[in-house]
């Protein structure tokens, strides 16, 4: 009997690459080893800020390429997720602040639904940091300030690219850069009105970190407010 032509097109993207060199095998433990202690400090810690700054010095130092990115979460009204990676660029007064275009996917998700999550994946630490949490916008000051000490390429980016929108070609993109560079000149260049700093303010921490055989530690702190105290359990892997 013949096929029609979406069962055939399954067919051939349910290939199976499980032998393929392009997939890493799974990682092999010694099994007679003795495994790592229980990190008492790990799990006697009760702050979460206080932990993720400390891993995230260590970041700082042994990451090689931005340990301050963080996968970024958001939803839209109706509830479908979307993520992409964005950089870190404070923790401060309890909460990760970005900047973005307000009228870009991200930006347009946030201000239909507050909400979001982030999580940073550190590979040379083998650990991460996942955070749950409200939206806030940091005040305009605050955003200016760092908009100026951006490269001032970048400040010229931002008026020029519309961003998530349709673009072109990239000789588009280009001549309006062009453009403001001829508008703005030697000059200051102002903060886009569109160009905002977010904030997100956990209501819940998970810190995750690598053991053999997949037993990884996970420690977990919650609260319902962000006036609230934590309340920290432990997970199993």
């Amino acid at each position: 009997m013949r096929q029609s032509p979406v069962l055939c097109q399954a067919q051939i993207w349910s290939i199976d690459l499980s032998g393929d060199d392009l997939i890493p095998p799974s990682p092999k433990y010694d099994p007679t080893a003795t495994p790592p202690p229980d990190d008492a400090a790990l799990f006697a810690e009760n702050e979460p800020f206080v932990l993720f700054e400390r891993w995230f010095k260590e970041a700082k130092e042994k990451e090689p390429n931005d340990p301050n990115g963080m996968a970024l979460a958001t939803a839209d009204t109706s509830g479908f997720p979307d993520v992409r990676m964005v950089l870190m660029k404070s923790f401060e007064d309890g909460g990760f602040v970005f900047y973005s275009n307000a009228e870009s996917a991200k930006g347009t998700q946030l201000a239909q639904n507050q909400q979001a999550a982030v999580v940073f994946y550190w590979k040379s630490l083998k650990r991460q940091v996942r955070a749950r949490g409200l939206i806030s916008f940091v005040p305009d000051a605050e955003a200016d300030a760092y908009f100026q000490s951006r490269d001032r390429g970048a400040r010229l980016g931002a008026w020029a690219s519309a961003q998530s929108r349709p673009l072109e070609d990239r000789l588009a993109l280009e001549k309006r850069i062009a453009e403001y560079a001829l508008k703005y000149g030697v000059g200051e260049i102002p903060r886009p009105p569109h160009w905002r700093g977010y904030k997100l303010t956990p209501l819940s921490f998970e810190f995750w970190r690598d053991r053999p055989f997949r037993l990884h530690d996970r420690l977990v702190f919650t609260r319902d407010a962000a006036n609230q105290p934590w309340r920290k359990s432990r997970l199993y892997p």
